[in-house]
């Protein structure tokens, strides 16, 4: 059961490629961005990290704005493989940070953050897909990508159930700060 749960001292929140030119692209990116924030947004107040990745940033260009404003600091990993598990930069600082469970949210569902969650699940990772945190240019390729991660054994989530589970608690200064967020 332990790979079902939120511990905010075992977790990492993931940020896949959420870059300029590909959000562009896609029609659900304001839901995507507005959801990655909420994560974020928790993550700071948590002290859980959070690593944020750029697929080819000279032709992707850069994480979008709205991202970079809400992290507290952007030193985004740069990328070639379309699996963040590619770059020896990401698996060395995640490793590092020991923790077993990933948040994972990002562009596109079906190519960077599928390859990513495969790459992680065979590491050993638990891994939590934000399904309302990810997209693809198409509903039928972000359909695939969650499917096929559900069948690789991600655990397919939302946004709001990964606050709440790692809130644990009402009540809470944070949970207060949460809650008015998400309303």
């Amino acid at each position: 059961m332990k790979k079902f749960a939120i511990d905010k001292d075992d977790t990492t929140l993931l940020v896949v490629d959420i870059q300029d030119r590909l959000a562009a692209a896609m029609k659900m990116k304001a839901s995507v961005i507005t959801n990655t924030i909420h994560l974020i947004e928790l993550a700071k107040m948590l002290d859980v990290p959070i690593i944020v990745t750029e697929q080819y940033p000279k032709g992707l260009g850069p994480t979008v704005s709205e991202i970079i404003d809400a992290l507290p600091a952007y030193h985004p990993i740069e990328k070639l493989s379309f699996s963040c598990c590619g770059e020896p930069n990401f698996m060395e600082l995640l490793k590092s940070r020991n923790h077993k469970t990933v948040i994972l949210t990002g562009m596109e569902t079906h190519i960077c953050v599928l390859q990513t969650c495969i790459d992680l699940l065979g590491e050993g990772f638990f891994v939590h897909l934000a399904m309302d945190a990810v997209c693809s240019r198409t509903k039928a390729s972000w359909r695939v990508g969650v499917e096929f991660m559900r069948d690789a054994g991600a655990i397919i989530t939302s946004t709001e159930t990964l606050l709440f589970q790692a809130l644990k608690v009402a009540g809470t200064e944070v949970f207060k700060t949460i809650s008015k967020r998400i309303k």
